[in-house]
């Protein structure tokens, strides 16, 4: 059986939902130039997501590496952003092989439900409780990311932050469409400053 290392990057499509240049609107990176590649398909089932077109791979035209790390090439971004759906769901290493070899810097965004793959310059890690992380994400966090709706969420936060590597950010970035979870975690940090606020910057200016 062959290591995800070795698979052939030639060979390896990717179902893709949209690639676009923005600015990064979340976490530690807010406001800088980032070259966005989205992949279809996701399981986990947030009922608060905001990009649940991606959940199905089913309707997407599937890219190479080779045509993905073109687009990003062109795009001249300063990182180039790996997100979904949950990008966790395939082998990451021939995408991201190819990137590195154009010397891009590459994040990833992910729920952790997956077993981790690629090689990644930043790993954003939000946990969802609809379906458990992988082991293997962890250690991975360059930052994480916990989004609360309401009270309950704090506990699921405490409990993700106490696993992942102490070197990690530590963000709450509140639900967008609720009416709370903002002074919710405002007031939560002011008690607990190991903890940071994160907002969705982009959709405050009308972007992607």
């Amino acid at each position: 059986m062959e290591k995800l290392t070795e698979l052939n990057s030639d060979l390896t499509t990717y179902p893709i939902a949209e690639t676009f240049h923005s600015i990064q609107g979340e976490g530690a990176w807010t406001g800088v130039s980032a070259f966005f590649i989205r992949l279809a398909g996701c399981n986990v089932g947030c009922p608060w997501c905001d990009q649940k077109e991606s959940w199905t791979d089913k309707t997407f035209p599937k890219y190479s590496s080779e045509m993905l790390s073109t687009k990003a090439q062109q795009a001249n971004a300063s990182i180039v952003v790996i997100t979904g759906g949950e990008p966790l769901m395939y082998n990451l290493f021939p995408l991201t092989d190819k990137l590195r070899k154009l010397g891009m810097k590459i994040h990833l965004e992910t729920s952790g439900s997956y077993p981790f793959s690629g090689n990644f310059n930043w790993v954003t890690f939000s946990p969802k409780p609809f379906k458990a992380p992988h082991e293997s994400i962890y250690v991975k966090a360059s930052e994480l990311k916990i989004i609360i709706a309401d009270q309950k969420d704090f506990e699921w936060a405490e409990k993700q932050k106490s696993k992942t590597n102490s070197q990690s950010i530590n963000f709450l970035q509140p639900e967008w469409n609720s009416r709370t979870s903002s002074s919710l975690i405002y007031k939560y940090i002011c008690k607990h400053p190991e903890w940071r606020m994160s907002l969705q910057t982009h959709k405050f200016l009308g972007v992607r």
